[in-house]
């Protein structure tokens, strides 16, 4: 059997590399543990932003749209109003106000479609912004320090372990 003293000093030793190992495994795991939540917030924050970038390409289209369909309603009525002005036999100033006041229409009409996507689109950048914050946050929140092993403390710890064993074998 071997003596106390060697038997505490291969507590120490034992105890210390024990500890210092599962510190080093814990550190592995919680890097690979961040590395993948880095990786599905990142996934998350693309997904938003596009969501994003498409509605906002819907909206342009759907404006687009109605500017173009405004506009065509728009010439029918002013042709429709020369017709009925020619037909009538009226001319002059009353029928070039007509004329104008279907223009104006027209024009306070895809004013205000542009306007309105204006302000859309400065609420989508408040909203492109805030997603970004929330995405360094998340960042920062998943990806805090790792601890590096603590190999004075894994040493005291197994220095206590072996002159434990060693009073106890005594």
């Amino acid at each position: 059997m071997c003596d106390p003293v060697t038997i505490g000093i291969g507590m120490a030793v034992a105890s210390a590399g024990t500890q210092v190992h599962g510190q080093r495994q814990q550190a592995k795991t919680q890097a690979k543990v961040q590395k993948n939540a880095s990786a599905a917030e990142r996934q998350r924050y693309l997904q938003e932003v596009s969501s994003m970038r498409v509605q906002q390409g819907q909206e342009e289209v759907a404006a687009a749209q109605r500017v173009n369909e405004s506009a065509r309603k728009a010439r029918e009525a002013r042709a429709t109003a020369r017709v009925s002005a020619g037909e009538a036999g009226v001319a002059g100033l009353s029928v070039d106000a007509l004329i104008n006041d279907l223009t104006r229409e027209e024009a306070e009409y895809n004013f205000a479609t542009q306007q309105q996507l204006q302000m859309n689109d400065v609420g989508r950048s408040m909203q492109l912004e805030n997603a970004g914050l929330s995405f360094t946050n998340n960042m920062l929140r998943i990806n805090k320090p790792i601890e590096k092993p603590d190999y004075l403390g894994a040493a005291i710890s197994g220095a206590q372990t072996g002159m434990s064993t060693y009073s106890t074998l005594k």
